[in-house]
């Protein structure tokens, strides 16, 4: 069940940390150089992160670092589910897709569904760099940020992993399916 607060009960801080820990032990191909310790330390002071980081979690995105931002000092977590996240999956692309739907409206859009969660989705650079970290999305797709140009006319972009190869669709922003959810990014 969703909640209206964004704050974490120790329980739910402990339990992330702890999960979030162990991904990260588990997937060191993914953050080469950096220690736990430090990751720990700067989520603990920031637990507005720490709770966008839980959403991410909770709606199973499966967060873990890929890299480090040594300019502002910043780790980036994306969501490294194997297939896109299923708690955020049967949604079109934004509001205005949402409302332009008079019937069949999906429960949400992947716009306003990261803005609820403090996250961005993914740009189509973004969702190279993490299809160099494993194959994602062999049997779902991910909505991804659209340029201003594209969604004007009424188009919106997704990817996908298919036949060893990285696919960058377009789609009416309205549509959804089973099988698209969205990928996002959050830096802490």
């Amino acid at each position: 069940m969703k909640s209206n607060k964004k704050e974490l009960s120790t329980e739910e801080r402990t339990g992330l940390l702890n999960t979030l820990k162990t991904r990260f032990e588990k997937n060191k191909n993914r953050h080469i150089g950096l220690e736990w310790t430090k990751v720990q330390a700067k989520l603990e002071a920031n637990t507005a992160k720490l709770w966008s980081l839980n959403e991410m979690e909770r709606t199973g995105g499966e967060p873990d670092i890929v890299a480090y931002d040594k300019e502002t000092e910043e780790y980036i977590f994306y969501d490294c589910a194997a297939e896109s996240p299923k708690g955020r999956r049967s949604i079109c692309y934004d509001h205005k897709a949402l409302e332009s739907r008079k019937e069949h409206k999906p429960a949400d859009s992947a716009v306003n569904m990261a803005s609820e969660m403090g996250i961005e989705l993914l740009t189509a650079e973004q969702y190279r760099e993490l299809q160099k970290l494993g194959n994602f999305d062999s049997k779902t797709s991910s909505w991804i940020a659209t340029p201003s140009e594209i969604r004007k006319l009424g188009g919106a972009l997704f990817s996908d992993f298919r036949y060893g190869t990285i696919f960058v669709y377009h789609n009416g922003a309205e549509s959804y399916y089973a099988a698209r959810g969205f990928r996002g990014l959050l830096k802490v």
